[in-house]
């Protein structure tokens, strides 16, 4: 029986890449949608999932994906910590996973949030106060992180979002694929716990330098 659960988990696993890996002309009609469909738009602004970067509010995407979230504000002791929206389970097409959205929100509406927070059984997650929710909801969407089911490699990433302008290895388990153009910071880990990073172009300089800092610190 053991042999039988392993095989059909393989070829589960199997399916999921030809997924990820198959053209949307199979289909009778076009996905929409997918991780690797980044629209770059004529202002310089980038959108995937639907949701445009610095522009759609949360209550905009709870209309396109769904209200089955979690609204927090994570953060350790000593941190300001992010506003985060997180789908636990998410699927575009064929693809699914977990959906974070790093809200774009004022420092001090944030810590005013934090101070009216509360907590259950968790130290870094506050939950937000009713009052401050409507807030919350007009907050636009600033970065977001995809973490898909399926593990994924350098050719297949590449093969759906082309060569990556640069790799930065941080260790032997973790590469940074980056897309600037694209906003895109494609984290590969060993481990499986792979992501994919979204943010707004004109944030991807420092994101970059930041990376190369990281890395420096950590060889």
């Amino acid at each position: 029986m053991k042999y039988f659960t392993l095989l059909l988990i393989v070829i589960l696993a199997a399916a999921g890449l030809l997924f990820f890996n198959e053209d949307e002309q199979h289909s009778n009609a076009p996905l929409t949608g997918l991780p690797w469909q980044i629209d770059i738009l004529p202002d310089g602004h980038t959108r995937v999932f639907g949701i445009t970067l610095g522009r759609t509010t949360l209550d905009e995407v709870i209309e396109l994906q769904g209200n089955d979230l979690d609204l927090a504000i994570i953060a350790a002791p000593q941190e300001a910590g992010t506003l985060e929206a997180y789908y636990s389970h998410h699927s575009f097409g064929p693809i699914t996973g977990k959906l974070i959205l790093i809200l774009d929100i004022a420092p001090e509406i944030l810590a005013a949030m934090r101070e009216r927070g509360y907590q259950d059984g968790g130290t870094r997650r506050y939950h937000l106060h009713p009052d401050d929710l409507p807030v919350a909801f007009q907050a636009p969407v600033r970065i977001i992180n995809f973490l898909p089911s399926l593990n994924l490699d350098e050719e297949i990433a590449q093969a759906r979002f082309g060569t990556p302008a640069e790799i930065i290895q941080f260790n032997e388990q973790q590469k940074n694929l980056l897309y600037p153009e694209k906003g895109l910071d494609l984290i590969l880990n060993a481990d499986g716990k792979d992501v994919l990073q979204y943010l707004p172009p004109g944030d991807f300089s420092q994101h970059r330098t930041q990376l190369q800092q990281l890395s420096a610190a950590g060889k």
